[in-house]
C-alpha cells in the first residue's frame, strides 16, 4: 500500500513539473520529418499555395502595359453602289454624270501595320480586392497544410508506438515460454518419477500452443505495422528499426486550453477575409474603369481600281486607278473611359452571391468552433482518465507479477492445480500488456489533445 502511493506521488509530482510538450528522440523527429516531406497531400497543398502566388501575380500583372504588333494584309474585291442627287459637271451642261443610282465595281490591296501598348490606369478597385482575396485565400490554405501536418506527426508516432507495443508483447511471449518450458522439463520428469499426471504435462504443452499461436498473429501484426511505417516515411525495416525513443507517458500541464489557435479555424477565417474582399472586388464593377493606350500605325492602299457603269452624256464607263495611298508613322495616343450603366442587374447577383458565401463560412466558423470545444474537453477528459489508468494497469502488472511468482513456487509445492498456476501466468501476461496499451493510448490521447489546442507542432521537442 505505501508502495501504491508513493507511485501515485511520483506520478503527480511528474505531471506538475512538466511542460506541455511531445517530448521525441532525434531518431523519431527525423521520422516525423521523412514522413512531412514524403506526404502526397502536403505536396499538393504546397502545390495549390504556388497556383495561388501565381495567380496573385497574375492580378497584378494587370497594371502592366500591355503591348501588342499587328500586321494585316488583304484583297478586296467589290461593288458599290450610290444613290446621289443630281449635279452637273461645268464642262457638260445640263447633262448629270451621275443619275440615280450609280455602281462602281472596285478591287485592290490594303495593308495595315500597328504597334499598341494598353495598360489599366483604375479598374473600380477591381485588381487590388481580387488580389487581396487570393492572399487570404493562400494563408488559408498554409493553415491546412499545417493541419495536415499534425495529422501526420500523430499517425507516426503512434504507429511507432504500436510497434513498440508488438516489441513488449514478444518479450513477454518470450518470457512465458521460457517458464512453461522449465516447468514442462520439470513435470515430465515428476510423471517419469510417478510424482504428477500426464494431465499437468499435458495443460502445459496446450499453454505452450497457445503462446506459439500468438507468436505467430504477433508477426502478421508486426508486418502490418512495418508496410504502414514504410508507406508513412519511406523508410526500409532497418531503417525503422534504428529509431529507438523511450515509451513514457506525455504529460500536459497547461490549466488554460484553447482552441483559439486550431489551424482550421484560422483557415476558415482567412476564406472569410477572400469573400469579404471578392464582395469589395464586386461592388467595384458599379464604378468606371479607366485605361490609356499609345502606339504607331501604317496604312497603305496599292494598285486599287474603280470601274463606273457608263456615264449618261459621255456614254462610257470611267476607268479610275490609284497607285498608292499610305499614312505611315500615325502616332496616336490617348485614354479610354468605361462605365457600365446598367448590366440588367448581373452586378446585383453576384454582389448577393458573395454576401451569402461570408455568411456560409461565418456559419462554418461558428459551428467548427463548437465542435472543436467540445471534442477538446473529450480528448482532454479521455487523457485525464488514462493518466489514472497508467496507474491502476502498473500496480495490476505488480500485483500479477508477484502473483505469479507465488503460484510457481505453490504448484512445486503441489498447494495449487496446474490450472490455477496457468491462470496466474495468464493474468501476467495480460496486465503487462494492458499497461503497455494503457500507455500508448495516454500518449495518443495526449496528442489528440493538443492536436485539438492547434499547437502540436510548438509542442514537439527533442
Amino acid at each position: 500500500m505505501n508502495k501504491r502511493i508513493l507511485f501515485i506521488l511520483t506520478f503527480g509530482l511528474t505531471l506538475s513539473h512538466s511542460f506541455s510538450q511531445i517530448v521525441v528522440s532525434t531518431s523519431l523527429e527525423e521520422a516525423i520529418n521523412k514522413a512531412i516531406i514524403k506526404s502526397s497531400s502536403i505536396k499538393n497543398k504546397e502545390l495549390e499555395i504556388e497556383k495561388l502566388y501565381l495567380q496573385e501575380k497574375g492580378l497584378w500583372n494587370k497594371y502592366i502595359p500591355s503591348i501588342e504588333a499587328s500586321a494585316v494584309y488583304s484583297y478586296f474585291d467589290n461593288k458599290l453602289s450610290v444613290n446621289l442627287p443630281a449635279s452637273q459637271l461645268p464642262a457638260i451642261p445640263n447633262i448629270p454624270p451621275f443619275d440615280g443610282k450609280t455602281s462602281f465595281g472596285n478591287y485592290g490591296n490594303l495593308f495595315n501595320g500597328s504597334v499598341i501598348a494598353k495598360a489599366v490606369l483604375f479598374s473600380g478597385f477591381q485588381i487590388p480586392n481580387a488580389a487581396k482575396a487570393v492572399q487570404e485565400k493562400t494563408k488559408g490554405t498554409e493553415y491546412l497544410k499545417e493541419s495536415e501536418k499534425d495529422g501526420i506527426i500523430k499517425e507516426v508516432i503512434n504507429t511507432f508506438d504500436q510497434l513498440a507495443l508488438l516489441n513488449a508483447i514478444e518479450k513477454l511471449l518470450h518470457d512465458s515460454n521460457n517458464r512453461l518450458n522449465t516447468e514442462t522439463k520439470r513435470v515430465t520428469k515428476a510423471v517419469e518419477q510417478g510424482l504428477a499426471i500426464p494431465y499437468d504435462r499435458d495443460k502445459i504443452k496446450l499453454a505452450t500452443l497457445e503462446l506459439e499461436s500468438k507468436g505467430i498473429e504477433l508477426e502478421g501484426k508486426r508486418k502490418l505495422v512495418y508496410k504502414k511505417l514504410e508507406y508513412l516515411t519511406g523508410y526500409q525495416q532497418s531503417e525503422i528499426d534504428q529509431v529507438s525513443y523511450t515509451l513514457e507517458p506525455y504529460l500536459i500541464s497547461d490549466q488554460k486550453l484553447s482552441t483559439d489557435n486550431k489551424q482550421e479555424i484560422k483557415a476558415l477565417e482567412s476564406f472569410k477575409s477572400a469573400y469579404e474582399f471578392l464582395l469589395k472586388k464586386e461592388k467595384g464593377t458599379f464604378l468606371p474603369t479607366l485605361g490609356a493606350f499609345g502606339g504607331v500605325t501604317y496604312s497603305s492602299l496599292f494598285n486599287a481600281k474603280a470601274t463606273t457603269q457608263v456615264i449618261t452624256g459621255i456614254n462610257e464607263a470611267l476607268y479610275l486607278g490609284l497607285n498608292e495611298l499610305t499614312i505611315s508613322n500615325n502616332w496616336v495616343i490617348g485614354a479610354g473611359l468605361k462605365w457600365e450603366v446598367f448590366a440588367g442587374f448581373e452586378r446585383e447577383h453576384k454582389v448577393h452571391e458573395a454576401k451569402i458565401n461570408i455568411e456560409q463560412v461565418q456559419n462554418q466558423i461558428d459551428d467548427t468552433k463548437e465542435k472543436l470545444e467540445l471534442l477538446l474537453e473529450n480528448n482532454y477528459v479521455n487523457y485525464t482518465v488514462l493518466n489514472q489508468k497508467i496507474a491502476i494497469t502498473a500496480q495490476q502488472e505488480k500485483v500479477a507479477a508477484n502473483n505469479l511468482n507465488l503460484a510457481v513456487k505453490q504448484y512445486k509445492e503441489g498447494l495449487i492445480t496446474i490450472s490455477e498456476r496457468l491462470e496466474a501466468e495468464n493474468d501476467s501476461f495480460k496486465a503487462a500488456v494492458a499497461k503497455v496499451n494503457t500507455l500508448i493510448e495516454q500518449r495518443l490521447a495526449a496528442i489528440e489533445t493538443i492536436i485539438a489546442t492547434g499547437e502540436l507542432s510548438k509542442k514537439l521537442n527533442k
